[in-house]
């Protein structure tokens, strides 16, 4: 067997012992024995993709929706460059990738061979570890070597401190397998791993669960759940038991039974805020999609912050007064207090100003698909949101509800991947036996990434409904101070004037134009991929998302809560 070969295979081997169950391949020479010992192993599910970005992304994806690490492989040269986006992405929201860039050997760098980089540390600190893995030779303790290096880097992808982790394989000539009779020279050592089919060093999972810090039995406390993939339901129970407010965004998965879901426009109404400032906050997960919230977060006369990693918390606007592993409720803590119940009533009278609103006219508008696309996920589905306005429209329409699971790409809340990512995670929760699955878009992000909805024959699909908002633009800059300066539609709202029946007819999906919301249920019937498109104003929206505002503001103003 030659080295490639050898060094392809063996580390392929270690990392299904390890767990690896899901790889993404664009294609290239460099990387063939990568490749081949990929699709070639039965425990491990390969996809492939013609663009690198989308392929990043489609793996990000798949180890969102998975929980586990997937690997990423490509050839030498701007292909790895062209991976970055979705290593930061990983790195910023904590998703475990395994990159493996091929790359050409050392004889071969710096001396204007084609298709060479410096790929040596090229994502920078944006990963976990990185190693030059180094090529291969056929020498006594290369297995040891290799079996031992794939531990350790499945391992640091988490999950303690889940992440990317970026190993760089250079690989001589021959690429391809030299198998047949007479072909190839012995490998001095067994290649073999342990027996069994046991990984060559056992790692644990977790740590032992850390004491909790039990808080203070204070009235005015706020449990503030931001984005990440973390257990909810302490912080549910927390809430019962105090009584403090739960604040929880869509892709904190928290905002469910009594959670405030009107938080974002009650935390604009400054008598409300200025009467509910907050001895205590205890926060989750990364805060940051709203001003409002970054705004009452500095308001906190202590903030508790919930992490498992000390060194690594989410503190955008640097209020933290301790970072603690856990907490728990006071054994005095009283929940039905003077507090709680001014907190319900603003709740039930924005919630109530909020759905009448939305309701007054039968045309989609876009917080209202956001609510209702919401509500209408049975139990059991996913909904992969997009950033930029999907999201920030869920965060301010949706209701609280159970069931359903809703991510997005909070980390660097990039534009870059959305489809792929989408796909991926889609992928990932119908193979663990996951139900439906939604993604809620907007068309620059459908364009930006229209690649993704390129799957080859033969290739997984998902069972996944892709409802994009079409406004014909950036929308989220209509709400910002650049909509009043002479060349924004040029340089912000930037119309691009394309149908999304286009995008599905060069992909061969189904589309469907949605206008009415009663049509909702019908338009997202379906099976395998496919694209509904909700046609909207940009200038209307954000119109409507103001009209939400104000009438929040009436209500609780009026209501005296």
């Amino acid at each position: 067997m030659n080295p490639s070969t050898a060094l392809a295979r063996v580390l392929v081997d270690e990392l299904a012992r390890c767990g690896l169950a899901e790889a993404v391949i664009a294609p290239g020479s460099r990387s063939t024995p990568l490749a081949l010992a990929l699709v070639a192993d039965p425990r491990i599910r390969s996809h492939v993709r013609i663009d690198e970005r989308s392929a990043a992304f489609l793996a990000l994806g798949l180890a969102r929706g998975s929980r586990r690490a997937v690997a990423l492989v490509c050839t030498s040269g701007t292909a790895a460059a062209n991976f970055h986006p979705a290593v930061l992405e990983a790195e910023q929201s904590g998703v475990p990738l395994l990159v493996l860039t091929a790359d050409r050997p050392p004889e071969l760098r710096a001396t204007g061979a084609n298709q060479t980089v410096d790929q040596i540390g090229l994502f920078g600190t944006a990963v976990r570890m990185f190693t030059e893995v180094g090529v291969a030779d056929p020498v006594p303790g290369m297995v040891a070597y290799w079996r031992s290096l794939a531990c350790r880097a499945w391992a640091a992808t988490g999950p303690q401190r889940p992440g990317p982790v970026h190993l760089n394989l250079a690989f001589r000539d021959p690429l391809v397998p030299d198998e047949g009779a007479g072909a190839g020279h012995p490998w001095p050592e067994p290649l073999e791993g342990r027996e069994g089919g046991r990984p060559w060093i056992a790692v644990p999972e977790r740590c032992p669960d850390p004491a909790p810090l039990v808080l203070p039995p204070v009235e005015r406390g706020v449990i503030v759940c931001g984005d990440g993939d973390y257990d909810p339901v302490p912080y549910l129970a927390l809430s019962l038991q105090t009584g403090w407010p739960l604040l929880a965004e869509p892709t904190s998965n928290a905002r469910r039974a009594d959670a405030v879901s009107t938080y974002r426009q009650l935390l604009a109404v400054p008598g409300f805020v200025d009467g509910h400032v907050p001895d205590l906050v205890v926060s989750a997960g990364r805060p940051g999609l709203s001003r409002q919230m970054s705004a009452y977060l500095r308001r906190a006369r202590r903030h508790v912050v919930v992490a498992d990693d000390p060194l690594s918390f989410a503190d955008p606007v640097r209020t933290a007064t301790e970072v603690v592993p856990a907490v728990a409720a006071h054994p005095d803590a009283v929940a039905d207090t003077a507090w709680s119940r001014s907190w319900q009533r603003a709740e039930a009278a924005a919630r109530t100003a909020v759905d009448a609103l939305l309701d007054g006219e039968e045309a989609l508008s876009e917080p209202r698909l956001a609510r209702d696309l919401a509500g209408h996920l049975a139990n059991g589905s996913l909904l992969f949101a997009g950033s930029s306005m999907p999201i920030r429209d869920l965060d301010a329409a949706m209701s609280a509800r159970c069931g359903a699971r809703i991510i997005g790409n909070r980390g660097v809340s990039g534009i870059d991947g959305t489809v792929s990512t989408a796909i991926g995670a889609a992928l990932a929760h119908q193979r663990d036996g996951g139900g439906s699955a939604y993604a809620l878009i907007g068309d620059l992000a459908m364009l930006h990434d229209q690649n993704g909805l390129v799957i080859g024959p033969g290739e997984p699909r998902p069972d996944l409904v892709m409802v994009v908002v079409n406004n014909d633009g950036g929308g989220i800059f209509s709400g910002l101070e650049q909509a009043g300066h002479p060349d924004f539609e040029r340089v912000f709202g930037t119309p691009h004037g394309v149908s999304m029946e286009r995008v599905a007819a060069m992909a061969d999906l189904p589309y469907t134009r949605l206008e009415w919301a009663t049509d909702l249920p019908k338009a997202v019937l379906g099976e395998g991929l496919r694209i509904v498109e909700v046609c909207t104003d940009r200038t209307a929206s954000a119109h409507l998302r103001r009209a939400l505002q104000d009438t929040v503001t009436a209500a609780v103003t009026g209501g005296g809560a």
